[in-house]
């Protein structure tokens, strides 16, 4: 007589193939994740911590509905991957986390994906296995999702405030004290966002092709950003005369858009797989010898793209091929070598790792190797410099209160350096500092590497990069 099968509890409709249950499975709950998180960090919570979460996460692969505390305590979680640094065994927490921040019922990729794996499987008792957040959670994600990946938009969007920022009226907000009087979320958007490029900035859309200064040695293609291309165009300007000053020709495709990083690291994988679909194609078209980014969420992210598509047999070998070009802007520079003679910048900078550059990409002493090469440049070092700043994509907007005092300790470590200048290879991380500086009355100069690069390379003085 046939024995009826027990069904594969690592095969669950919120984790149809097992892979999440495995990856779990991995945590050996060692501990040597609890200090480098920086929530733990903060609270020394277990549950706030990278083996809490995974605990709390196994327990929803394994069937069980996650209750509002479950739902709170990985929404805490900033995806700063300190833990997939400091984890012996390799756990993929990167992925845990991101698949996790999509179980939450309140957007379109919230739902199961894909049949039962078979008949006899039970589901779980309810969808989704996470309370939805709160309407208002909901509702200022939703606007973030909706404006941030697409440049137009954003523009658009914040026209009022770069027109009250020309007029003098934030100020005005801050000294009034109303904007302790808003929505935390609002003041923590009305703190963050950066003064008005100057009158020399440069024109918003840069030229398809930037062509190599002397002998060409590569042809490069560069993504521009969401973010950065609004906030930070001259970041964009500087990374494109730096690299043709190293003998690239540097494609920048006029028609890419987002590249999915924001929705990936949200949990909101088939719309990153959408971005992605489309920047595969744009690149492609550029045939390219690398493609360089400037931006180091999005450079995890694009790294990412062969996984993310992995089940994709229409874009499986495509989205690899193109992953495989990606290199952060440090990296390939380091990469290459240098062929442009640096001139001298008398400075001090304090660089700051950008967590998705450090931690995701393991890219580290490539952009201080670059710094050091500058004649009269004097790198010094923040204290406890690979804790997340707080900025964590859209985390300083829907956890203000945690992103702060994130924000204040990383504010307090870089003006103990002394330095002039903070230099980091994130608009996120730049925009997060340089607010916490602010707030703690130790305002201090931010530049991308970038910017510092550009201003060796063109003999332009230390005090170009401190105005």
């Amino acid at each position: 007589m046939a024995v009826a099968q027990e069904p594969d509890r690592h095969r669950t409709t919120v984790d149809p193939s097992g892979e999440l249950r495995g990856l779990a499975g991995d945590c050996v709950h060692c501990g040597f994740c609890l200090p480098a998180c920086p929530t733990y960090q903060l609270w020394g919570e277990e549950m706030d911590s990278p083996r809490g979460r995974i605990h709390l996460i196994t327990q929803v692969l394994d069937g069980a509905l996650g209750t509002a505390a479950t739902a709170e305590h990985l929404d805490r979680c900033l995806g700063c991957m300190a833990c997939v640094t400091a984890c012996p065994s390799g756990v993929r927490y990167d992925r845990l986390i991101e698949a996790a921040r999509g179980w939450p019922g309140d957007h379109p990729d919230a739902a199961p994906s894909g049949p039962p794996a078979s008949a006899a499987e039970a589901p779980p008792a309810g969808w989704p296995p996470l309370p939805a957040r709160s309407r208002r959670d909901r509702a200022l994600r939703a606007a973030i999702f909706a404006l941030f990946p697409y440049p137009r938009r954003l523009r658009a969007a914040i026209a009022p405030l770069r027109a009250a920022q020309r007029a003098g009226a934030d100020g005005l907000i801050d000294r009034s004290g109303l904007a302790s009087r808003l929505p935390a979320e609002l003041a923590a958007a009305l703190r963050l966002a950066p003064a008005p490029p100057g009158r020399g900035a440069p024109r918003r859309v840069l030229p398809e092709r930037v062509p190599a200064r002397g002998p060409r040695r590569a042809v490069v293609g560069m993504l521009t950003g969401c973010v950065q291309r609004v906030f930070f165009p001259q970041v964009n300007a500087a990374t494109a005369r730096v690299l043709a000053a190293e003998g690239c020709d540097v494609i920048i495709p006029a028609g890419q858009g987002c590249c999915g990083a924001l929705s990936l690291h949200g949990g909101r994988r088939a719309e990153a797989a959408g971005f992605a679909h489309r920047a595969i194609e744009e690149f492609e078209r550029a045939a390219v010898d690398a493609i360089v980014v400037n931006v180091a969420g999005c450079g995890s992210a694009m790294k990412e793209y062969a996984e993310l598509l992995a089940d994709d047999p229409g874009w499986r070998e495509r989205a690899a091929a193109l992953a495989g070009k990606v290199r952060d802007l440090s990296e390939y520079l380091a990469g290459l070598g240098p062929a442009a003679p640096r001139h001298p910048l008398d400075i001090t900078v304090a660089y700051h790792d950008a967590c998705h550059l450090a931690h995701a990409q393991r890219i580290t002493a490539q952009p201080r190797e670059l710094l050091a090469a500058i004649p009269g440049l004097r790198l010094a070092a923040i204290p406890d410099g690979g804790t997340c700043c707080g900025s964590a994509g859209i985390y300083n907007l829907v956890q203000p209160e945690p992103a702060r005092e994130l924000g204040q300790r990383k504010a307090t470590a870089v003006a103990s350096t002394g330095a002039d200048l903070l230099v980091t290879g994130n608009p996120g991380c730049a925009m997060q500092i340089t607010s916490a500086l602010a707030a703690c009355g130790t305002p201090m100069p931010t530049a991308h590497i970038a910017e510092v690069l550009d201003a060796s390379l063109r003999g332009l003085p230390a005090s170009a990069l401190l105005a």
